[in-house]
């Protein structure tokens, strides 16, 4: 199994970057009759991730996510890293080749 860095085009800056999950999204809860007290930390999956650089990236996450579903999963790293994982090399160069294609220079993907 290959895991690869999944990096877009900035909107602003113009230069290659990639969302980190920092931490677990937290989900607190308030009710009208009472204080309560529960937050449940809540892990972003691959693909959830790759939806929040809508805004952010030069293109749509969910024409990215339509392409590189069809070489491996979407997935985040064990530091927070929004990764591709793949069987083997010759489904990373076609996933290279396939966002190439599509995007441009606009996506990349790196070790």
């Amino acid at each position: 199994m290959i895991r690869i860095r999944l990096f877009g085009r900035c909107r602003i800056y113009h230069d290659p970057v990639s969302p980190v999950l920092k931490a677990p999204a937290q989900v607190g809860w308030s009710a009208w009759f009472r204080s309560i007290d529960l937050v449940t930390p809540q892990p972003l999956k691959g693909e959830e991730l790759l939806r929040r650089t809508r805004g952010w990236w030069t293109v749509e996450p969910d024409e990215v996510a339509q392409v590189v579903k069809q070489f491996g999963k979407i997935v985040v790293g064990e530091g927070g890293e929004l990764m591709v994982e793949l069987a083997d090399d010759n489904r990373m160069s076609g996933l290279s080749k396939a966002l190439a294609e599509r995007f441009g220079d606009q996506v990349q993907i790196a070790p």
